[in-house]
């Protein structure tokens, strides 16, 4: 079992990854309160959703192929390739479990979360010809970029609509989201303004036209940061000096050969 990260370490975890990728603290905190109620260990049951910010496995592999290596996790993305219909794979199987691990150490998860938030405003902009707020962020989030895009057209056409009809497989997943306690469905309408009170917005009608405001991005580059490197705490700074004792590998920044070896230490260390 994962052990639940102190409060303190949550917090500085999220305030790094905000001044890391320019994506508001708020956003970062509300979205990681009401996917794991601030608990790193999450592990949803109906779905691979883990970690501080309930990343799939997908999501994960993705974000990390795409952003690890500028924030010291080169040496997972390094382990991803994307297969011609478009899904991320880890050919090592060792690997492919320390990298997914990684969504379980809030440092980690949090400065992806800003990273995929940040693509995510990106793509949603181009969609929907607006600024994206951090409503309609938390849908690409829960989503997909592809799937929010098409809730949120969907919505402002007919907020009315049943959201279990357009998204099926999705409402399977999260009954409590896509239908009301007596089983009747909710509306698009119903479930954005129910996202929206959740993270603890204002937003709860489909964000404004473009030119007013939406979510604060302001992007940071790499080595911009005060510290870009990933941070360590009580519970890893043990594993990094005994890594290096052990094997004189970099735990901060290792090798494929050294991947398994971390795993199974922090792991262990959890597990303890």
């Amino acid at each position: 079992m994962q052990r639940t990260a102190q409060p303190s370490r949550v917090h500085a975890a999220i305030s790094r990854a905000a001044q890391r990728t320019g994506v508001d603290f708020d956003y970062l905190w509300n979205q990681a309160r009401v996917e794991s109620s601030l608990d790193p260990g999450a592990k949803a049951p109906t779905s691979s959703a883990s970690g501080l910010y309930q990343f799939i496995e997908q999501s994960w592999l993705g974000v990390i192929n795409k952003h690890g290596a500028a924030h010291g996790y080169g040496w997972a993305a390094d382990q991803i390739t994307q297969r011609g219909d478009g899904r991320y794979v880890v050919s090592d199987p060792d690997a492919r479990r320390a990298i997914l691990a990684l969504r379980y150490d809030p440092d980690a998860a949090a400065v992806m979360a800003g990273e995929f938030a940040a693509d995510n405003a990106d793509t949603l902009s181009g969609a929907l010809g607006r600024h994206p707020n951090a409503t309609d962020l938390y849908f690409a989030h829960f989503l997909g970029a592809g799937g929010a895009s098409r809730f949120l057209r969907a919505a402002g056409e007919n907020p009315d609509a049943s959201a279990a009809a357009l998204f099926p497989r999705e409402a399977g997943a999260n009954r409590s989201i896509f239908y009301h306690r007596s089983g009747a469905s909710r509306s698009l309408g119903e479930v954005y303004a129910l996202m929206a009170r959740k993270l603890g917005t204002d937003s709860e009608a489909p964000a404004a036209p473009m030119g007013e405001p939406g979510l604060r991005l302001t992007r940071t580059l790499p080595g911009e940061a005060e510290d870009a490197s990933p941070r360590t705490d009580a519970l890893s700074a043990p594993l990094v000096t005994a890594m290096a004792e052990r094997t004189g590998f970099d735990v901060l920044r290792p090798n494929p050969q050294s991947a398994r070896l971390a795993y199974m230490m922090v792991v262990s260390t959890l597990d303890g």
